[in-house]
């Protein structure tokens, strides 16, 4: 049974996505001034959380091969990265709107983890605007290749959070991507260096 054209568990899945959202509104309608700069942090911690979530379905298939669960978050990955770009799409906004000026944004911008994070919202631009059935039959093979910018886009966040308060965030920002680090180095293990049973003679 389909509701709106999406199965419940498609349903389920953007509602347990649209939480930390939700959360975050609360703040907002009381008397304190900085409550939208401080929806900075909340906003792209979660749009990196869903997107190291969504990268790691391929490895977490790989590593429990057979298992259901890995299943349905590979089937669902698609839904999980379009939330990542939403959470990221709203980051930059409420860094916009808390700059206040094109002058002080651009008076920013040779700070590492500022210049770090516009590049990966540059990469996750193309990624969050062909994450739909029509851009995937439309670019056909190329589009493939367009999703492993997520990689190089990765890696830019990765530095974009380490280098906030002075390089403070390299605990909170490998505590996250440990898990989707570890995956990797699976996958290239698995693919490249695991021990294979010799071909009979």
């Amino acid at each position: 049974m389909k509701i709106l054209g999406y199965s419940p568990s498609t349903l389920v899945l953007w509602v347990v996505l649209a939480l930390p959202a939700m959360s975050m509104i609360g703040p907002l309608t009381g008397d304190d001034a900085r409550a939208f700069h401080r929806l900075l942090h909340p906003t792209g911690e979660w749009a990196a959380r869903f997107m190291i979530v969504g990268m790691m379905a391929s490895g977490l298939m790989l590593l429990f091969r057979g298992r259901q669960w890995p299943r349905w978050l590979m089937h669902h990955r698609r839904d999980i990265e379009v939330a990542a770009f939403l959470y990221a799409a709203l980051h930059t906004a409420v860094y916009v709107i808390d700059r206040g000026s094109l002058d002080r944004i651009v008076a920013a911008l040779p700070e590492t983890f500022i210049w770090t994070g516009w590049l990966a919202m540059l990469l996750f631009l193309p990624l969050g605007l062909t994450s739909n059935g029509l851009s995937q039959r439309w670019l056909r093979g190329g589009w493939k290749g367009l999703q492993r910018l997520a990689w190089p886009a990765a890696v830019l966040v990765l530095i974009h959070w380490a280098a906030l308060h002075d390089w403070g965030g390299w605990t909170p920002a490998l505590i996250h991507f440990g898990p989707l680090l570890a995956l990797w180095a699976y996958r290239i293990w698995y693919w490249n260096f695991r021990p294979r049973p010799a071909a009979a003679a």
